[in-house]
């Protein structure tokens, strides 16, 4: 099984709440492979407890179960860039090109001293 201590994503209840969805739906693995972009060998090992999903995955798997996650231990142009990834509207080309944009204005607007519009304080 997988270390849930070094991850803040339960992978075990991610699986558990995947499979209830699922059989709720009365879908398949391959449906709901379909749906998510995730293949049906990775949605049942998740299922199962013995896997442990990426964070692009784990954007498109929460995605679909209509349940938002974070992870506060990651910068936030890497949560976002997962979540633009996992965006099955987007093409990846569009996907990487907002990505590097939302880059480039996240690291003006939040570099210290800056103001919300981006411009140098003045002490």
């Amino acid at each position: 099984m997988a270390d849930q201590s070094k991850s803040l994503v339960n992978t075990v209840e991610l699986g558990r709440a995947i499979r209830r969805r699922r059989e709720e739906l009365g879908l398949s693995l391959r449906d709901v492979a379909d749906e998510t972009g995730v293949s049906a060998s990775t949605l049942s090992r998740i299922e199962n407890g013995t896997g442990k999903p990426d964070a692009d995955n784990i954007a498109r798997l929460t995605g679909w179960l209509d349940m938002p996650v974070y992870f506060p231990h990651e910068a936030t142009p890497d949560i976002v860039e997962a979540h633009l990834r996992a965006d099955r509207n987007l093409t990846p080309e569009t996907a990487k090109a907002l990505s590097e944009l939302f880059r480039v204005a996240y690291t003006q607007f939040s570099a210290p001293g800056t103001d919300t519009r981006g411009r140098k304080g003045r002490k």
